[in-house]
Protein backbone atom coordinates (compact mmCIF):
# COMPACT_ATOMS: atom_id res chain seq x y z
CA UNK A 1 0.00 0.00 0.00
CA UNK A 2 1.53 3.17 -1.10
CA UNK A 3 2.32 6.20 1.29
CA UNK A 4 -0.12 9.04 1.41
CA UNK A 5 1.80 12.79 2.17
CA UNK A 6 -0.49 16.12 2.70
CA UNK A 7 1.65 19.23 1.45
CA UNK A 8 0.60 22.12 2.89
CA UNK A 9 1.77 25.41 0.70
CA UNK A 10 1.83 23.08 -2.40
CA UNK A 11 1.61 25.67 -5.10
CA UNK A 12 4.56 27.09 -3.84
CA UNK A 13 8.41 26.49 -5.55
CA UNK A 14 9.07 24.14 -2.65
CA UNK A 15 5.49 22.38 -2.56
CA UNK A 16 5.64 22.04 -6.37
CA UNK A 17 9.24 20.19 -6.13
CA UNK A 18 8.46 18.18 -3.07
CA UNK A 19 5.29 16.62 -4.69
CA UNK A 20 6.95 15.91 -8.14
CA UNK A 21 9.58 13.85 -5.45
CA UNK A 22 7.15 12.34 -3.99
CA UNK A 23 4.92 11.16 -7.15
CA UNK A 24 8.25 9.59 -8.10
CA UNK A 25 8.16 7.91 -4.75
CA UNK A 26 5.27 6.30 -5.14
CA UNK A 27 3.22 8.28 -2.73
CA UNK A 28 -0.23 9.74 -2.99
CA UNK A 29 -0.01 13.15 -2.43
CA UNK A 30 -2.38 15.43 -1.24
CA UNK A 31 -2.13 19.16 -1.36
CA UNK A 32 -3.94 22.04 1.38
CA UNK A 33 -5.41 24.27 -1.15
CA UNK A 34 -7.18 27.96 0.47
CA UNK A 35 -10.31 28.76 -0.89
CA UNK A 36 -9.69 32.12 -2.87
CA UNK A 37 -9.50 33.44 -6.63
CA UNK A 38 -6.19 34.37 -6.01
CA UNK A 39 -3.99 30.96 -6.06
CA UNK A 40 -1.37 30.31 -8.74
CA UNK A 41 -1.29 27.08 -9.87
CA UNK A 42 0.58 27.21 -12.59
CA UNK A 43 4.23 25.40 -10.45
CA UNK A 44 1.90 22.32 -10.43
CA UNK A 45 0.04 22.54 -13.71
CA UNK A 46 2.07 19.35 -14.75
CA UNK A 47 0.72 17.39 -12.05
CA UNK A 48 -2.23 18.37 -11.04
CA UNK A 49 -3.94 15.39 -12.50
CA UNK A 50 -1.46 13.14 -10.34
CA UNK A 51 -2.62 14.93 -7.13
CA UNK A 52 -5.39 15.52 -5.00
CA UNK A 53 -6.37 19.32 -3.82
CA UNK A 54 -8.17 19.32 -0.66
CA UNK A 55 -9.33 22.96 1.18
CA UNK A 56 -7.86 23.90 4.34
CA UNK A 57 -6.88 27.33 5.75
CA UNK A 58 -3.80 27.34 8.32
CA UNK A 59 -5.99 30.31 9.96
CA UNK A 60 -8.87 27.80 11.01
CA UNK A 61 -7.98 24.81 12.74
CA UNK A 62 -11.59 22.85 12.06
CA UNK A 63 -10.18 23.01 7.84
CA UNK A 64 -6.76 21.54 9.02
CA UNK A 65 -8.55 18.60 11.24
CA UNK A 66 -11.01 17.88 8.28
CA UNK A 67 -8.46 17.59 5.79
CA UNK A 68 -6.21 15.55 7.92
CA UNK A 69 -9.04 12.76 8.49
CA UNK A 70 -10.56 13.24 4.98
CA UNK A 71 -6.87 11.96 3.51
CA UNK A 72 -5.19 10.20 6.22
CA UNK A 73 -1.68 10.96 5.48
CA UNK A 74 1.19 9.01 7.24
CA UNK A 75 3.18 12.39 6.63
CA UNK A 76 2.60 15.92 6.66
CA UNK A 77 4.88 18.79 5.44
CA UNK A 78 4.09 22.06 6.39
CA UNK A 79 5.42 24.63 3.68
CA UNK A 80 2.50 27.01 3.79
CA UNK A 81 3.89 30.83 5.04
CA UNK A 82 3.51 34.29 4.64
CA UNK A 83 7.28 33.79 3.19
CA UNK A 84 8.46 36.79 1.68
CA UNK A 85 10.60 38.53 4.59
CA UNK A 86 9.65 42.33 3.13
CA UNK A 87 5.91 41.94 3.28
CA UNK A 88 6.54 40.86 7.07
CA UNK A 89 7.41 44.03 8.11
CA UNK A 90 4.12 45.42 6.24
CA UNK A 91 1.80 42.19 7.39
CA UNK A 92 3.77 41.33 10.31
CA UNK A 93 0.36 40.66 12.31
CA UNK A 94 -0.60 38.44 9.08
CA UNK A 95 2.91 36.88 9.19
CA UNK A 96 2.29 35.66 13.22
CA UNK A 97 -1.04 34.38 12.61
CA UNK A 98 -0.22 31.92 9.48
CA UNK A 99 4.13 31.43 10.03
CA UNK A 100 3.59 30.87 13.61
CA UNK A 101 0.43 30.05 14.68
CA UNK A 102 -0.41 28.18 11.71
CA UNK A 103 1.91 25.40 12.94
CA UNK A 104 0.37 25.20 16.10
CA UNK A 105 -3.09 24.78 14.64
CA UNK A 106 -1.45 22.15 12.36
CA UNK A 107 0.51 20.08 15.09
CA UNK A 108 -2.82 20.64 17.60
CA UNK A 109 -4.84 19.04 14.33
CA UNK A 110 -2.28 16.32 14.21
CA UNK A 111 -2.04 15.49 17.68
CA UNK A 112 -6.09 14.60 17.47
CA UNK A 113 -6.62 13.35 14.35
CA UNK A 114 -3.89 10.92 14.31
CA UNK A 115 -0.76 11.48 16.36
CA UNK A 116 1.25 8.43 14.84
CA UNK A 117 1.74 11.16 11.73
CA UNK A 118 5.09 12.17 10.90
CA UNK A 119 5.37 15.92 10.74
CA UNK A 120 7.96 18.17 8.58
CA UNK A 121 8.01 21.84 9.65
CA UNK A 122 9.84 24.72 7.25
CA UNK A 123 11.98 26.36 9.54
CA UNK A 124 14.32 29.04 7.98
CA UNK A 125 17.91 30.44 8.29
CA UNK A 126 16.34 33.85 8.84
CA UNK A 127 16.04 32.56 12.40
CA UNK A 128 19.47 32.72 13.08
CA UNK A 129 18.96 36.08 11.68
CA UNK A 130 21.82 38.82 13.33
CA UNK A 131 24.38 35.69 13.74
CA UNK A 132 25.84 34.33 16.55
CA UNK A 133 28.42 32.05 15.56
CA UNK A 134 29.80 31.21 11.49
CA UNK A 135 28.66 28.96 9.92
CA UNK A 136 25.45 28.61 11.72
CA UNK A 137 24.16 24.96 13.12
CA UNK A 138 21.52 23.22 14.71
CA UNK A 139 23.00 24.27 18.02
CA UNK A 140 23.46 27.69 17.04
CA UNK A 141 21.33 30.43 19.17
CA UNK A 142 18.15 32.29 16.82
CA UNK A 143 18.37 36.14 17.04
CA UNK A 144 15.94 36.97 14.07
CA UNK A 145 15.31 40.45 12.41
CA UNK A 146 12.60 40.48 10.61
CA UNK A 147 8.67 39.56 11.37
CA UNK A 148 9.12 36.75 9.52
CA UNK A 149 11.89 35.19 11.28
CA UNK A 150 10.73 35.97 14.76
CA UNK A 151 7.65 33.70 13.14
CA UNK A 152 9.70 31.33 12.31
CA UNK A 153 11.49 31.15 15.30
CA UNK A 154 7.49 30.50 17.11
CA UNK A 155 6.82 27.76 14.29
CA UNK A 156 10.28 25.89 15.06
CA UNK A 157 10.22 25.80 19.21
CA UNK A 158 6.47 25.12 19.14
CA UNK A 159 7.42 22.10 16.64
CA UNK A 160 10.01 20.71 19.16
CA UNK A 161 7.72 21.63 22.34
CA UNK A 162 4.64 19.51 20.68
CA UNK A 163 7.70 16.87 20.06
CA UNK A 164 8.38 16.67 23.43
CA UNK A 165 5.35 17.14 25.10
CA UNK A 166 3.25 14.53 22.89
CA UNK A 167 5.78 12.55 21.62
CA UNK A 168 4.91 13.41 17.85
CA UNK A 169 7.23 12.56 15.15
CA UNK A 170 7.89 16.72 14.57
CA UNK A 171 11.15 17.44 12.53
CA UNK A 172 12.28 20.96 11.49
CA UNK A 173 14.34 21.40 8.36
CA UNK A 174 16.08 24.48 8.88
CA UNK A 175 16.83 25.36 5.21
CA UNK A 176 19.12 28.05 3.65
CA UNK A 177 18.41 29.77 0.70
CA UNK A 178 16.95 27.52 -2.09
CA UNK A 179 15.70 29.04 -4.95
CA UNK A 180 14.98 27.68 -8.47
CA UNK A 181 12.97 29.00 -11.67
CA UNK A 182 9.94 28.59 -10.03
CA UNK A 183 10.73 31.10 -7.22
CA UNK A 184 8.33 33.69 -7.02
CA UNK A 185 9.16 37.23 -9.07
CA UNK A 186 9.31 39.07 -5.53
CA UNK A 187 12.72 37.40 -3.94
CA UNK A 188 16.28 38.43 -5.29
CA UNK A 189 17.26 35.93 -7.09
CA UNK A 190 14.64 35.63 -9.36
CA UNK A 191 14.15 39.11 -9.51
CA UNK A 192 18.14 39.79 -11.02
CA UNK A 193 18.14 36.18 -13.79
CA UNK A 194 14.56 37.95 -14.87
CA UNK A 195 15.74 40.99 -15.10
CA UNK A 196 19.02 40.04 -16.46
CA UNK A 197 16.83 38.42 -19.52
CA UNK A 198 14.76 41.03 -20.07
CA UNK A 199 17.59 43.75 -20.31
CA UNK A 200 18.96 40.97 -22.56
CA UNK A 201 15.97 41.04 -24.95
CA UNK A 202 15.30 44.93 -25.03
CA UNK A 203 12.31 44.43 -22.76
CA UNK A 204 13.97 46.38 -19.40
CA UNK A 205 17.13 48.71 -19.06
CA UNK A 206 18.10 48.50 -15.40
CA UNK A 207 18.31 46.45 -12.38
CA UNK A 208 17.20 48.41 -8.53
CA UNK A 209 18.35 46.66 -5.89
CA UNK A 210 19.43 47.30 -2.29
CA UNK A 211 22.19 45.99 -0.73
CA UNK A 212 24.50 44.58 -2.99
CA UNK A 213 27.15 43.29 -0.31
CA UNK A 214 24.69 40.95 1.82
CA UNK A 215 26.04 37.12 1.60
CA UNK A 216 23.93 34.17 1.69
CA UNK A 217 23.98 30.09 1.17
CA UNK A 218 22.09 29.54 -1.45
CA UNK A 219 21.21 26.35 -3.30
CA UNK A 220 18.22 24.84 -5.41
CA UNK A 221 15.31 23.86 -4.38
CA UNK A 222 15.03 20.62 -6.21
CA UNK A 223 18.02 19.36 -3.44
CA UNK A 224 16.40 20.47 -0.98
CA UNK A 225 13.17 18.84 -1.01
CA UNK A 226 14.79 15.19 -0.95
CA UNK A 227 15.95 16.42 3.01
CA UNK A 228 12.58 17.18 3.65
CA UNK A 229 11.80 13.31 2.80
CA UNK A 230 14.83 11.69 4.29
CA UNK A 231 14.35 13.32 7.54
CA UNK A 232 10.63 11.63 7.68
CA UNK A 233 12.12 8.37 6.87
CA UNK A 234 14.25 8.59 10.28
CA UNK A 235 13.54 6.24 13.38
CA UNK A 236 13.42 9.55 15.11
CA UNK A 237 11.90 13.04 14.72
CA UNK A 238 15.26 15.85 14.74
CA UNK A 239 16.60 18.78 13.62
CA UNK A 240 18.57 19.67 10.60
CA UNK A 241 20.40 22.48 8.74
CA UNK A 242 20.08 22.27 5.06
CA UNK A 243 22.49 24.29 3.47
CA UNK A 244 25.44 24.44 0.84
CA UNK A 245 27.94 25.50 3.54
CA UNK A 246 28.82 28.40 0.71
CA UNK A 247 28.16 32.06 1.28
CA UNK A 248 27.79 34.42 -1.94
CA UNK A 249 27.16 38.11 -2.07
CA UNK A 250 24.31 39.55 -3.58
CA UNK A 251 26.88 41.27 -6.07
CA UNK A 252 27.89 37.53 -7.42
CA UNK A 253 24.85 36.78 -7.77
CA UNK A 254 24.45 39.39 -10.24
CA UNK A 255 28.04 39.26 -11.88
CA UNK A 256 26.75 35.70 -12.52
CA UNK A 257 23.38 35.91 -14.32
CA UNK A 258 24.40 39.14 -16.80
CA UNK A 259 27.48 37.13 -17.55
CA UNK A 260 25.49 34.34 -18.75
CA UNK A 261 23.12 36.51 -20.58
CA UNK A 262 26.22 38.72 -22.19
CA UNK A 263 26.05 41.48 -20.61
CA UNK A 264 28.07 43.48 -17.94
CA UNK A 265 26.15 44.41 -15.00
CA UNK A 266 27.91 47.54 -13.89
CA UNK A 267 26.04 49.18 -16.84
CA UNK A 268 22.73 48.21 -15.88
CA UNK A 269 21.97 47.65 -11.99
CA UNK A 270 21.18 50.83 -9.72
CA UNK A 271 21.26 50.49 -5.86
CA UNK A 272 17.89 51.74 -4.49
CA UNK A 273 17.43 52.66 -1.05
CA UNK A 274 13.71 51.20 -1.08
CA UNK A 275 14.68 48.24 -1.20
CA UNK A 276 16.85 48.05 1.65
CA UNK A 277 15.29 46.18 4.84
CA UNK A 278 15.01 47.74 8.43
CA UNK A 279 17.28 45.46 9.70
CA UNK A 280 19.27 43.83 7.34
CA UNK A 281 20.70 39.93 7.82
CA UNK A 282 24.37 40.39 6.71
CA UNK A 283 25.83 36.78 6.54
CA UNK A 284 24.15 33.81 6.50
CA UNK A 285 26.21 30.53 5.57
CA UNK A 286 25.16 27.00 6.82
CA UNK A 287 26.71 23.86 8.27
CA UNK A 288 24.87 20.97 6.90
CA UNK A 289 27.32 18.54 7.95
CA UNK A 290 24.62 16.80 10.55
CA UNK A 291 22.56 16.57 7.49
CA UNK A 292 24.92 14.36 5.40
CA UNK A 293 26.01 12.31 7.97
CA UNK A 294 22.63 11.32 9.25
CA UNK A 295 20.59 11.75 6.36
CA UNK A 296 23.01 10.90 3.74
CA UNK A 297 22.11 14.01 1.94
CA UNK A 298 24.38 16.79 0.15
CA UNK A 299 23.77 20.03 -2.69
CA UNK A 300 24.55 18.47 -6.43
CA UNK A 301 23.80 21.83 -8.44
CA UNK A 302 26.09 24.65 -7.49
CA UNK A 303 25.56 27.85 -6.91
CA UNK A 304 27.15 28.82 -10.29
CA UNK A 305 24.90 26.12 -12.24
CA UNK A 306 21.36 27.27 -10.53
CA UNK A 307 22.12 30.66 -11.23
CA UNK A 308 22.37 29.80 -15.17
CA UNK A 309 19.73 27.58 -14.99
CA UNK A 310 17.92 30.18 -13.78
CA UNK A 311 18.59 33.07 -16.10
CA UNK A 312 18.11 30.16 -19.00
CA UNK A 313 14.97 29.63 -18.05
CA UNK A 314 13.95 33.23 -17.75
CA UNK A 315 15.58 33.75 -20.81
CA UNK A 316 13.14 30.81 -22.68
CA UNK A 317 10.10 32.22 -20.84
CA UNK A 318 10.74 35.61 -21.91
CA UNK A 319 11.43 34.35 -25.59
CA UNK A 320 8.52 32.04 -25.97
CA UNK A 321 6.35 34.99 -24.50
CA UNK A 322 5.34 33.08 -21.55
CA UNK A 323 6.02 36.08 -18.80
CA UNK A 324 5.28 34.39 -15.60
Amino acid sequence: MSKRALITGITGQDGSYLAEFLLGKGYEVYGLVRRTSTINFSRIEHIQDDITLIPGDMLDQTSLQTALAQCQPNEVYNLAAQSFVQTSWGQPVFTGDVTALGVTRLLDAIRHVDPEIRFYQASSSEMFGKVREVPQRETTPFYPRSPYGVAKVYGHWITINYRESYNLHATSGILFNHESPRRGMEFVTRKVTNTAARIKLGLAKELRLGNLDAQRDWGFAGDYVEAMWLMLQQDAPDDYVVATGETHRVEELVQTAFDHVGLDWHDYVVQDPRFMRPAEVDLLVGDPSKAGEQLGWEPRVTFTELVRMMAESDLKELRDGNCL
